[in-house]
């Protein structure tokens, strides 16, 4: 597609062209396999279908899959490629090339390794790949090399963020650079505990050179990362909207230093708060726990902010465009303009990110937690959020980088419009069946059954089974958005080439553009994060390695018996 804006044009080199192709192709085309099998999973939760194997595959490995190919391989590899293009378009740099074919190697074998051992059946740990369940060496290998080949970017990308703060001393650095660099620096906190956890706990039990494992502690360590993961996803997002929703609703952005002062709020606030995940485990004392449900609650206040300079941005374009009235000003926004299709993607993601904001807050919460906690309201909750903002707009970015980047024209433009509002309505119908049948207390996950609205399950309650069907029938719509949306990507991709390649982004400009010096600087923000996290997560850790937690042996899905290596 042709820019729609008259934005200037720059061209990404040759190199760093085809990666961000690659970047954006390779977990586009595995997509296709995890949203089937999250399909799956939903039918056989509903009962109606009634195998546990799945074209030949373990209910678990399915499962496995759909998490860490949806949830990890998909969004990392989308977020290297859309920094590359941010950094480079906004700061008009390049980088070296050696470095940036390390960075998508690494990834690439890390992803093939980890593919391998998981449809061979060796590595059914789900996404969280929890302790004691054990996975094959090839699966931890992969994935700390897709980690590692992640960080390779960043540190290409702080070298030119130095140079051009040098060649532009008293200007203020790109907004949407903050954001990346913001989203990247959370990577780096969030992922260090993940490689000691990988590395120094589950790699030599996996060989086989330990007995047992620590549970307590790599649970700690996992959600050390995996809330943080959480903001990982959201922040390029949040680039998305603070950079280019404005311009594509006609208008500007509200507040420039709200947005950069959002970005450097993420980078304190994202890490010290995994133990909300843990209210329900040992050997964690219950004062660690409340900080972290407390500091949860704070890092919820940068989303008030960006919910409210965004409405403003959005008002104050929608009466630009002829809107009046307290509200009526809703109806002149362009959620049907199919050269501004970008618009309807992060729109529908806004939408949906609001319901998952609320049910956050309730998770996060100590004694409301113990309500929802290993239930259906937790996929409820997570595929509003993680499903909304983050997939939404990584999905409709992928669309517009893509053609852009390729010289092509969009296919099936008006077909295109209707996947992000089809994908929020099956969010919704799929949310509301799961968050019900959690209140009602049906299982999350567990190893003596899985189909949970049939009679002939093991644990079976009648009232689950309406609510679990309706989640089937959200699923069911989600999937068929699903196949629009790759009809319309491999449909542009493999068309014809119209023009030359060359990236514009819609960038807006600021409303109130101040001249704050709080949210300039990285420096006291990154030490704030750090003098947080030892506060946060030093005495818990602590107490995990010196208190009375035993090591546990290794546990298969299929069978109640602990596997001794």
């Amino acid at each position: 597609m042709q820019p729609t804006t008259r934005e200037e044009s720059f061209s990404l080199d040759a190199t760093h062209r085809t990666v961000v192709l690659l970047l954006i192709i390779i977990p586009t085309v595995l997509l296709v396999l995890g949203i089937y099998h999250g399909l799956l999973q939903v039918l056989y939760r509903a009962g109606i279908i009634q195998s546990n194997a799945f074209l030949g595959l373990e209910y678990y490995q399915g499962l496995t899959l759909h998490g860490v190919i949806n949830a990890l391989v998909f969004t990392t590899f989308f977020e290297v490629a859309f920094g590359y293009v941010i950094v480079a378009y906004y700061l008009r740099c390049s980088f070296d090339a050696r470095g940036t074919w390390l960075a998508f190697g690494l990834m690439l074998v890390g992803t093939l390794m980890a593919a391998w051992a998981m449809l061979t059946g060796s590595a059914s740990v789900l996404y969280t790949f929890y302790p004691p369940l054990r996975a094959s060496p090839l699966f931890y290998i992969g994935a700390a090399l897709l980690v590692v080949g992640s960080w390779v970017p960043f540190f290409q990308w702080i070298p030119a963020y130095v140079r051009w703060r040098r060649m532009h001393p008293g200007q203020k650095t790109p907004i949407g650079v903050v954001g990346i660099l913001s989203t990247f620096t959370v990577w780096l906190m969030a992922t260090l505990p993940l490689a000691f956890e990988v590395l120094v706990l589950l790699l030599p039990w996996s060989l086989g050179w330990t007995a047992t494992v620590n549970v307590v502690l790599a649970r700690t360590l996992f959600w050390f990362f995996g809330h943080p993961l959480v903001y990982f996803w959201l922040l390029p997002a949040y680039v998305m909207f603070y950079v280019m929703l404005p311009k594509l609703a006609g208008g500007k952005l509200y507040s420039d230093d709200a947005g950069r002062l959002v970005f450097m709020l993420f980078i304190v606030l994202s890490c010290p708060v995994g133990l909300h995940h843990q209210f329900a485990d040992p050997g964690i004392s219950a004062s660690y726990k409340w900080l972290h449900g407390a500091l949860t609650f704070m890092v919820a206040v940068p989303s008030f902010i960006t919910a409210f300079t965004l409405a403003a941005s959005l008002e104050y374009a929608a009466r630009r465009r002829g809107g009046r009235g307290l509200f009526a000003w809703w109806r002149h926004l362009p959620y049907f303009d199919q050269d501004r299709y970008l618009f309807a993607y992060f729109f529908a993601g806004l939408v949906l990110f609001v319901f998952g904001g609320i049910t956050g807050i309730i998770n996060a919460s100590v004694t409301m937690n113990n309500v929802v906690h290993n239930t259906a309201w937790i996929p409820g909750h997570f595929h509003t959020t993680v499903g909304g903002p983050v997939f939404l707009s990584f999905l409709g970015m992928s669309l517009f980088l893509v053609a852009q980047l390729t010289g092509k024209r969009l296919r099936f433009p008006r077909l295109n419009l209707w996947v992000p509002y089809l994908w929020t309505a099956g969010i919704f119908v799929f949310s509301i069946g799961l968050s019900v049948a959690g209140l009602l207390g049906e299982p999350r996950r567990t190893n003596l059954g899985l189909t949970y609205a049939n009679p002939g399950s093991p644990i079976y309650h009648a009232g689950w089974q309406v609510w679990s069907q309706l989640g089937a029938i959200g699923g069911i719509i989600m999937t068929i958005a699903m196949a629009l949306y790759f009809i319309i990507f491999f449909a542009t991709l493999l068309g014809s080439t119209e023009h030359a390649p060359a990236l514009a982004l819609p960038t807006a400009e600021a409303y109130h553009d101040g001249s704050s010096r709080v949210a300039l600087n990285f420096r006291p923000w990154v030490v704030a994060a750090i003098v947080l996290l030892l506060i946060a997560y030093v005495p818990p850790l602590y107490e995990i390695v010196t208190g009375p937690t035993q090591g546990a042996a290794a546990y298969e899905p299929s069978s109640p018996v602990p596997v001794h290596p």
